[in-house]
């Protein structure tokens, strides 16, 4: 019996391929329109508030705050989840963690430590982490999808996949409409890793298990301009 990969299957499939080469032999090209929409154009009220819609479709907790109160939001989610040990990447802005007492400050028993990531972390101490903050490069309001290229506040990519909860700072500049709008944005020699609400599965019977390929828990707080 001839192996279905074997010379027989690749005989067949060249024979097949030289028909259409035949067929099409002498046709004109095809001109390929690159006019398609890439972006829709909105007010920054609504592409924040449709950004918001879809990633709480996610099951992601989202707030919508003004620059001034951004540090005490990130505060306050922090110590909603009870975060003691805080991943903070290189390059996060300093102001969004101002709200956030260090641990060991006088007066400040129950303080955040925060873990820096050099030098680098190893995944048992991220695991053993609280939570990670991060900035982002782009995010797309269509689909509610968060990208990070790990560069300033972001970090390398293990930061924010092996703790099990992941805040997020995203500023109104950095929200895009559509999915074409945010690849123009971004390098794709960079490592990308793009965030669609916590990380879930589920198996043949729709059991949806949370946690599993990153964070159980995603929290995103969108500084509007």
């Amino acid at each position: 019996m001839t192996p279905p990969n074997g010379p027989a299957a690749t005989g067949s499939r060249e024979r097949v391929l030289a028909r259409i080469r035949a067929a099409v032999a002498g046709a004109p090209q095809a001109e390929i329109r690159r006019d398609y929409r890439t972006a829709v154009r909105m007010p920054v009220a609504e592409l924040i508030e449709l950004f918001a819609e879809r990633v709480r479709d996610y099951r992601a907790i989202v707030h919508t705050v003004a620059p001034d109160e951004a540090p005490a939001a990130i505060a306050g989610a922090l110590a909603e989840r009870g975060v003691r040990r805080l991943v903070v990447p290189a390059g996060l802005p300093e102001a969004w963690l101002a709200g956030v007492a260090p641990a060991g400050e006088d007066g400040a028993a129950g303080g955040v430590e925060r873990l820096a990531d050099d030098p680098p972390l190893a995944a048992a101490e991220l695991d053993r982490a609280d939570g990670v903050i991060s900035a982002c490069a782009v995010a797309i309001a269509e689909t509610g999808t968060i990208v990070l290229d790990a560069g300033p506040g972001q970090g390398r990519r293990a930061l924010t996949l092996v703790p099990d909860y992941h805040l997020c700072v995203v500023t109104a500049e950095q929200i895009v409409s559509r999915v074409p709008e945010a690849v123009a944005r971004l390098d794709p020699r960079r490592p990308l890793t793009w965030i669609s609400g916590p990380s879930a599965t589920s198996d043949i019977e729709l059991n949806r298990v949370e946690g599993v390929h990153g964070p159980r828990t995603l929290e995103v707080v969108i500084v509007k301009d």
